[in-house]
């Protein structure tokens, strides 16, 4: 009998999508909580579209829901170069020298040295260039926080076409949100209300949150052709204790743990144990999850649909299975779902 063919090595290219613009999502919906629902089950490949509230349906008394509690930082500042020309920075977290690593445009306005003005006898100048393109900057006139405080804008996803507004300040955070660290938010928690994590947890639902920086690596495409020479951003990561201890106590109960968004997978699978429990503590992670890779702790996710050829869908597609995963981006794409960071949600089960 011959042996069956070995599967084939999956490109950048296979994780490609047509996605029409109007289904971009430009702003959230009218009330948080009210986006749509694709549920998708991975062994039969079945899929059902519900509303978001449902997921109080989905999961059950005993399993563990985790969020990532991050706060978006107003971390974007737009300025000019000396010579009047606009620039503008972007602040990803603060170095233990007292400089912030960053990055911004255009490239000429960032050289070291060179200093971009704000305003009010405020400017961020660059220090030192990195091999990956970030730069090191330091503040003049005021400290990073009275800079942030005065000429901090919200960071929207470069997808978002419009400058926030007083809407965006309120639903670009999800109402768990704790301590400001990320440049983008975990647009998977943006779903939830307080409401329907009170009837998640009066039904049983244990619910658990960490902490994971969302860099600006999340929307950076995958731009070479075999990903696995892709070179993963790195985000810093704190699990409480507590967190651990409802793992390990989800674990020996028969729980299933639940992750709210990509973030949430690449922290708790960065500090696996074999045998299904995590580390405690703070670290950083460059985890690349691709098709292939052994889940050891998440058993299901929820998550918003993601960008094309992008690190996030691989992951999606390493947990769903690649066939799943884009069978049911093309339903929602032909359902008209809305995408993106402020689009509708997926459930994988």
């Amino acid at each position: 009998m011959a042996e069956a063919a070995p599967p084939r090595a999956l490109t950048t290219d296979d994780f490609d999508y047509a996605l029409p613009g109007e289904l971009v999502a430009q702003a959230p919906t009218a009330e948080r909580g009210a986006s749509r629902l694709l549920a998708v089950e991975r062994e039969s490949g079945a899929l059902r579209d519900l509303r978001f509230p449902q997921v109080v349906e989905l999961i059950p008394p005993g399993d563990l829901l985790v969020l990532n509690s991050t706060r978006v930082r107003h971390a974007r500042l737009v300025g000019a170069r000396p010579g009047g020309g606009p620039a503008e920075v972007l602040l990803v977290h603060p170095n233990a020298d007292g400089t912030w690593l960053a990055m911004g445009r255009p490239g000429s306005a960032l050289r070291p040295g060179k200093a971009i003005v704000l305003g009010s006898g405020m400017q961020v100048e660059t220090v030192l260039v990195r091999d990956d393109g970030m730069r090191h900057v330091r503040f003049h006139g005021g400290t990073a926080d009275e800079v942030i405080a005065r000429h901090g804008r919200l960071p929207l996803p470069p997808y978002i076409t419009h400058d926030p507004t007083d809407v965006d300040e309120e639903r670009y955070q999800t109402v768990y949100a704790e301590r400001e660290g990320s440049v983008a938010a975990p647009t998977a928690g943006l779903h939830y209300t307080h409401a329907i994590l009170d009837a998640l947890a009066a039904k049983g639902v244990v619910i658990g949150s960490l902490d994971l920086e969302v860099g600006p690596g999340t929307f950076r495409p995958v731009e070479v052709r075999d990903p696995s020479a892709h070179v993963m951003h790195e985000e810093r990561y704190e699990i409480p204790e507590r967190l651990a201890a409802q793992v390990a106590a989800a674990r020996a109960r028969g729980g299933r743990v639940w992750a709210v968004g990509t973030t949430v997978v690449r922290a708790l699978e960065s500090a696996a144990r074999d045998d299904g429990t995590v580390r405690a503590g703070a670290s950083s992670t460059a985890l690349f999850i691709t098709p292939g890779f052994r889940f050891r702790v998440v058993d299901r996710l929820q998550t918003n649909f993601h960008l094309p050829r992008s690190t996030l869908i691989m992951l999606v597609a390493a947990f769903a299975g690649y066939e799943a995963t884009m069978a049911a981006y093309r339903h929602a794409v032909a359902a008209r779902y809305r995408f993106y960071s402020y689009g509708d949600a997926m459930v994988i089960l």
